[in-house]
């Protein structure tokens, strides 16, 4: 399911946003070999895994990693497949694990063999679905509100190690204007893993150009201060998150699926309505969102840029 656009609105909010996923709805989307998610997640998993795979000591993932693989063969049977616990086989990169051990199939990536030979057993069947697919996972617990275990590659400026572990009020502490996020953390752990499944979409604009932001490697450069609005558009990205939960109720969990796309600003409009969308709700963000999202400088030149656009 792409972003709705719908989730860009005036005034800005930082707000939970749930949205129950219709019937039929998908919540994967398959990597095929070239795909850019892909070629981004081997380049972490192969110098960053400590980074990106966590689990909090004592949890065990195996249930709810099963419950995700059997998610993702029933949803995408042509793109992987799960043949019991412990086991998959992406079927488009050639790789599949079981018990731990990988092993290359006639259509085999060369490069996802080196990948999963430098991850510990235990996290070669994470890896395998998290490059099979373009969706992050995290699995969150209703019971206490933790999120004790991530498989997060291409963060949003945020570091998954600091995340691991704790509980969702925390996880949102740094969020500016986080106030109607943090209260509602403990009802929407519950929510979530509830037996509906629900969906939510944000967004943000950026100058990094990268699906991989972690925020140590991120570019720490300013916007161009001498840029004028039309050249700081074309350096800016329209970056989304779109974002599922996959209820896991006999567990009381849920798996949490992020999938992240990153679109040059100047393409990422279909219209002169959704220009106006865009600039509106820009316009209306508070000083502490844009300094949370590093807009502050750039604001009044996108909303320029913007305004323009929706003047057609």
């Amino acid at each position: 399911m792409a972003f709705d656009f719908a989730s860009v609105s005036a005034p800005f909010r930082m707000q939970p946003g749930l949205r129950r996923l219709p019937p039929g709805a998908t919540q994967l989307t398959p990597n095929a070999p070239g795909h850019r998610a892909l070629r981004e997640k081997l380049a972490v998993l192969g110098a960053y895994a400590g980074q990106a795979l966590l689990c909090a000591p004592g949890f065990d993932p195996s249930p709810a990693l099963q419950a995700l693989s059997e998610h993702a063969a029933a949803e995408h049977p042509e793109a992987w497949s799960s043949l019991g616990a412990g086991h998959g086989h992406a079927r488009w990169l050639g790789w599949s694990v079981r018990e731990g051990q990988f092993e290359p199939h006639a259509n085999a990536q060369a490069d996802i063999g080196p990948c999963l030979h430098a991850l510990p057993p235990p996290w070669r069947l994470p890896a395998l679905l998290s490059l099979a697919f373009a969706e992050d996972f995290a699995v969150i617990d209703g019971r206490t509100a933790h999120i004790p275990w991530l498989a997060v590659c291409l963060p949003s400026g945020w570091a998954p190690e600091e995340k691991v572990g704790r509980h969702f009020a925390e996880v949102h502490a740094p969020v500016a204007d986080n106030q109607r996020l943090v209260t509602a953390s403990d009802h929407l752990a519950r929510l979530v893993t509830g037996d509906e499944r629900w969906s939510r979409d944000v967004w943000s604009i950026t100058r990094h150009p990268r699906l991989h932001a972690h925020p140590a490697r991120l570019d720490p450069a300013p916007w161009p201060a001498t840029a004028d609005a039309r050249t700081l558009a074309e350096r800016a990205f329209f970056r989304t998150e779109h974002q599922t939960f996959i209820p896991l109720p006999g567990l009381q969990q849920a798996v949490f699926t992020i999938h992240v796309t990153l679109t040059p600003l100047t393409q990422a409009l279909a219209s002169a309505a959704q220009a106006q969308q865009l600039h509106d709700a820009l316009a209306s963000m508070s000083d502490a969102v844009l300094a949370y999202r590093s807009l502050t400088d750039a604001r009044g030149r996108l909303l320029e840029w913007l305004q323009a656009r929706a003047a057609g």
